[in-house]
């Protein structure tokens, strides 16, 4: 198996590549992002819990994405997949560890962390531009988008650290076409 986290700020893109990879490396494509909407927009006690950190630009408390995690890895371990493209979890040290032990129960491990390396002002410019068309209120407010980006930094860059630590962590430049950023990840996930 093949598991990579795929990494970076919101906006950097990590949703789009997220698609481009599952088809190219056959792998199961688990957005963290993707979950709590769909658990938003049917309502659920969890959805709602989610939406009232997200809509101020906070992240979801650890141990409700651990669960919700924990619960759909396992139920798509049962289809023998490739690998997993991890979108938006990790977010945390904690979380990292977390993961790592269950993977380690399933024998399995990360493989790597792919990072989207993409700097604020176009992180803003490509929210504001998503929201738009995306319907998502957090894309829609610059000061929302802002409290976001910055939460990221002050939680989850040192998921860089450590992965660094295991010398599984790769930064890649997020700025380009989609097949230059998929050229450039390609890279790294065929040299694994």
């Amino acid at each position: 198996m093949k598991n990579i986290v795929l990494f970076g700020p919101p906006g950097a893109g990590k949703g789009t590549q997220a698609e481009v990879l599952k088809e190219k490396y056959n792998l199961i494509h688990l957005s963290t992002g993707d979950m709590f909407r769909y658990h938003m927009k049917n309502g659920t006690d969890l959805g709602k819990l989610a939406k009232n950190y997200t809509e101020k630009g906070h992240l979801v408390p650890d141990s409700v994405t651990n669960d919700m995690l924990k619960a759909e890895v396992s139920r798509r371990m049962e289809e023998n997949p490739k690998g997993f493209i991890f979108d938006g979890y990790p977010r945390t040290k904690a979380q990292a560890q977390v993961l790592r032990e269950f993977l380690k129960e399933k024998n399995t491990q990360v493989d790597a962390m792919v990072a989207l390396e993409v700097e604020d002002e176009v992180l803003v410019e490509r929210l504001l531009e998503r929201g738009k068309s995306s319907g998502r209120a957090d894309d829609a407010n610059e000061e929302v988008i802002r409290e976001r980006i910055a939460e990221y930094y002050r939680k989850t860059d040192i998921l860089k650290e450590y992965y660094q630590t295991d010398e599984k962590y790769y930064g890649v430049d997020g700025v380009g076409s989609v097949e230059e950023i998929t050229e450039r990840l390609s890279d790294v996930i065929d040299e694994l």
